[in-house]
């Protein structure tokens, strides 16, 4: 290979970008100590900006399109190399080329919990996640904050500090969105589009704006989704009284479907009570009172008098009732010795002795003294 072939090998002559990767952000022409070629064509694509760089300094940016490289395109490179009347040889300098592409689907979503205070439920914490888009609009402003001399700048390099920008954001864009905390599904859209524009203007000194901001779902903790579930249970039932009314008729008709078991005396019962109500309900003039108890057509039955239970001769006898117990005392077959035995008794005691039973012993004369041998006769044999 001769001499001139060769340094032509090290001459740049057509300086592009393809970006197959989708995340790159900024990417640095591998120049790799070659020269760039006097009248050398830069193609910048759709979505790519090309900034020259000069020593370290910044100097000209290229928007898209195709450019032969000379000193009338090259104004601000020609004055940092002194070429007062042009160039015509070689020329080092560095191209980077920043992608001003929107970025989208990049994710975002709270580690911790944000706490609220929410005028209905008071303190709450909820947590949310999203997705964003970026974009550059100042590319010699990013090269300047955040790329540095990166020769491939993408997107999961500073995607954690996006991250981090904008849940440090949505508290105070969710405080001033001034609705309840369960009203917020109502409101994503407009506390999104506030978000964007507070995080561009945040970013606008690294030359980066959030076009798209998406606030896909708010939720709470476990615990108070429950509560909320039960709550919304309780306005689809409405009116509690109603709903046992409800209740109380599908138990009826349940019952109803098991002649002959417990249910049909429990059935037969309930839907006497239910009709009556009816009744008081549908007639003329009739106020719905529906704890008042119904009407009684005569006096209650009267109570049950517990049974009694005595021994004679050591065998039990009974039930009977206190006057068939006097009537026995009177006759002698009960005396005050005599064991009885009545429901709610801890044993068998003596008649005598149940306060209950004391009357009829009162009443009741004494027994009979024994008669006196009569007047002559002997109480002893004679031998």
């Amino acid at each position: 290979m001769s001499f001139m072939e060769k340094l032509r090998g090290q001459l740049i002559d057509i300086i592009e970008f393809l970006d197959e990767s989708r995340d790159t952000i900024v990417w640095r022409f591998p120049r790799q100590g070659n020269e760039i070629k006097n009248q050398a064509k830069l193609v910048v694509r759709e979505g790519q900006t090309a900034v020259f760089v000069s020593e370290g300094r910044l100097a000209d940016v290229f928007g898209p399109g195709t450019y032969t490289l000379e000193t009338s395109n090259l104004p601000i490179l020609s004055t940092l190399k002194g070429w007062k009347y042009g160039f015509n040889s070689p020329f080092k300098a560095e191209v980077y080329f920043v992608a001003t592409r929107q970025f989208t689907d990049l994710t975002w979503g709270t580690q911790n919990p944000v706490i609220l205070r929410d005028p209905e439920l008071g303190a709450v914490r909820l947590r949310a996640f999203g997705t964003y888009a970026l974009r550059v609009v100042d590319p010699a402003a990013l090269l300047r904050q955040l790329v540095g001399t990166d020769p491939q700048f993408r997107t999961d390099e500073i995607a954690d500090y996006f991250r981090r920008l904008i849940v440090g954001q949505l508290g105070q864009a969710l405080a001033e969105a001034g609705v309840a905390a369960i009203d917020l599904a109502a409101n994503q859209r407009e506390i999104a589009e506030r978000l964007a524009g507070q995080l561009t203007a945040d970013l606008a000194e690294y030359g980066v704006a959030v076009p798209r901001f998406v606030l896909e779902n708010v939720s709470f903790p476990p615990e108070v989704e429950a509560a909320l579930d039960k709550r919304t249970q309780m306005a689809v039932v409405g009116n509690l009284d109603q709903y046992t009314k409800f209740q109380t008729a599908n138990a009826i008709e349940t019952a109803a479907a098991n002649p002959g078991g417990a249910g049909e005396g429990l059935g037969l019962g309930m839907g006497m009570a239910m009709g009556q109500q009816m009744a008081q309900t549908l007639a003329p003039g009739a106020q719905a009172a529906p704890s008042a108890p119904a009407a009684q057509a005569g006096p209650p039955p009267l109570p049950a008098t517990p049974s009694w239970f005595w021994a004679v001769g050591g065998t039990q006898a009974g039930p009977g009732t206190t006057t068939d117990l006097g009537a026995r005392v009177h006759a002698g077959e009960v005396t005050r010795e005599t064991l009885v035995w009545q429901q709610g008794m801890a044993a068998w005691t003596a008649a005598g002795q149940v306060p209950a039973l004391a009357s009829l012993f009162a009443a009741a004369p004494p027994p009979l003294p024994p008669m006196p041998p009569a007047p002559g006769t002997s109480t002893s044999s004679e031998g």
